[in-house]
Formats: C-alpha cells, structure tokens, sequence
C-alpha cells in the first residue's frame, strides 16, 4: 500500500486533483467529508456532540447545525477540544474501516488540509503539493466561493506558506493553467506513484 499525502493551500484547487486521482483508481480519504460522515442524523457521533453541547446545536430536521457549533467552540479551546475529543476518535476508526478493505497494492490518497501545519509529511510515503499562486488562489476564492478578498487573505495568511509547502513536497503539481493542464500533469504524477507502487 502506498500512502500519499495531498496538501495545497486554500483555493490551490486540491480537490480538483483529488477527483482526477479517484478516477484513476485511488482509495482518497478526506477527513473533512469523514468527520461530516461521522456526527450525521442517527449516528452516536452526533448523539455525543447534543449530550456535550446541547440541542441547540441541532437543526429543526435533526442534523448538525456547524455554523452553531462552530461559533460556540472555535473562541473557546476548551469547548473545542471537547469536540475533538468526540470527532477524532471516530474519524480515526472509520479511516481504519476504510484501509481494512483496502488491496494490498492500493494507492491511498489522504486529502489533508493542514499537513504542513500540523508536521505530518513523515506519515506517508510520498507528499503532493497542489501550487498555485497566492493572487490566484485569491480571485478563485472570490470567483467560486464568494469570498471577499480581506477573507482570502486572511485565509491564507494563517496557512503555511507557499514556500514552506513546497519545501514539504515530493511531488508539485502546479495548478495555475487549464484543466487540461491539470489533467496532463495529474496524470504523469499517476504513472509515477503506480511505478512506486510498483504496478507500472
């Protein structure tokens, strides 16, 4: 099993990599979409966060109100450590779950966000950093997601910066021409990590 991490900062287009890696044929776990898994309507993840939080986290349909719990744990560390306390754990045993059914000859794609912040490129076996420039990730922020400039900024300011992501890197796959592009080079960086998996 090789296990790659996939990292780029906001706006760099890591999950426009990510798809083109799925088609391929790699298992990608993303936390993020785990960690939604995990607290959703029925699971005891999402009874855990009501018993610590209160139902006033909760949506009149039952699921997770995330804009609530987020504005109550993310000014308060302790408040926020006791939801990392809850979601982690699960997360962990469900990317287990996850890696159990795996081939032995899989190419496993963690998407992770924060893997230069949090120091985590010894855990895997090759890390890809998905680049583009600052400007750029900036105007598709505005473009796609609605954010106004100060908050892409901001957004990235308090991200590693580009060069200590690069520093970080294995492997670079610059984002910052046409989807075609992308695809070219995603698909060179895919014929590599199948011959360091040794399936070429």
């Amino acid at each position: 099993m090789l296990k790659i991490g996939l990292t780029g900062g906001i706006g760099s287009g890591k999950s426009e990599v990510s798809k083109r890696l799925a088609a391929r044929g790699a298992m990608v776990i993303d936390a993020d979409v785990i960690a939604r898994e995990v607290v959703e309507p029925g699971t005891p993840g999402l009874a855990r966060v009501v018993e610590t939080f209160g139902e006033d986290v909760l949506r009149p349909d039952g699921s997770l109100n995330r804009e609530k719990l987020g504005s109550i744990v993310f000014n308060d560390s302790e408040k926020l450590a006791a939801l990392n306390a809850i979601v982690h754990p699960l997360v962990g045993e469900r990317v287990a779950e996850l890696l159990r059914t795996a081939p032995d000859d899989a190419i496993v794609v963690y998407d992770v966000p924060l893997l230069v912040e949090n120091d985590l490129a010894s855990m895997y076996d090759v890390v890809i950093v998905v680049d583009a420039p600052d400007e750029l990730r900036i105007r598709r922020l505005a473009e796609h997601r609605g954010m106004a400039e100060t908050d892409a900024k901001a957004r990235i300011a308090a991200q590693a910066s580009r060069d200590e992501r690069l520093a970080a890197a294995d492997i670079v796959i610059p984002n910052d021409g046409s989807l075609d592009d992308l695809d070219a080079r995603v698909s060179e960086v895919w014929d590599e990590l199948l011959r360091r998996a040794g399936r070429a």
